[in-house]
């Protein structure tokens, strides 16, 4: 299943940053990423997201994305986390987390990449340097990753 989660994030680079969107090469954010993969892969997304601004979790102060994903994907160890497999950012220390991505390259294979809508740019693959390692609270595998596939 990682794998295939992985193929189809990948497909996805190029796409333009659109806050809010999820359409594969027209416009995807980090939340619009991970629901066109699921509906690429797994079928109907399972619940809409409410409409967000850019600043929701500076101004919100709930755990809304982790919540989400606990409804809907299963909470590994960050230490278990593979190719394939969802994280989760905080942005700054005290507000929740806000950001995720796919986890494209596990650091026991070298320095750790990761699939991601980066702001104002496109859907990229990039190093995961200490910037973002210091900011990562979460990792998430798919529902159907569950049975060892992928």
């Amino acid at each position: 299943m990682r794998v295939v989660i992985l193929s189809a994030a990948r497909g996805w680079i190029g796409t333009p940053y659109r806050h809010q969107a999820s359409v594969r090469g027209e416009g995807a954010d980090c939340l619009g990423l991970l629901r066109g993969i699921w509906r690429e892969v797994i079928g109907p997304e399972p619940e809409a997201p409410p409409p967000y601004a850019p600043d929701w979790a500076e101004v919100g102060g709930e755990e809304t994305l982790w919540a989400a994903a606990r409804r809907w994907l299963r909470e590994i160890p960050l230490d278990r986390a593979e190719p394939g497999d969802v994280l989760l950012f905080r942005m700054a220390p005290g507000c929740p987390a806000k950001h995720c991505a796919i986890l494209s390259e596990a650091c026991a294979t070298g320095e750790a990449r990761m699939i991601h809508a980066y702001w104002g740019r496109a859907v990229v693959e990039s190093w995961m340097g200490s910037w973002w390692r210091r900011r990562l609270v979460a990792a998430f595998t798919w529902p159907l990753a569950e049975n060892g596939a992928g």
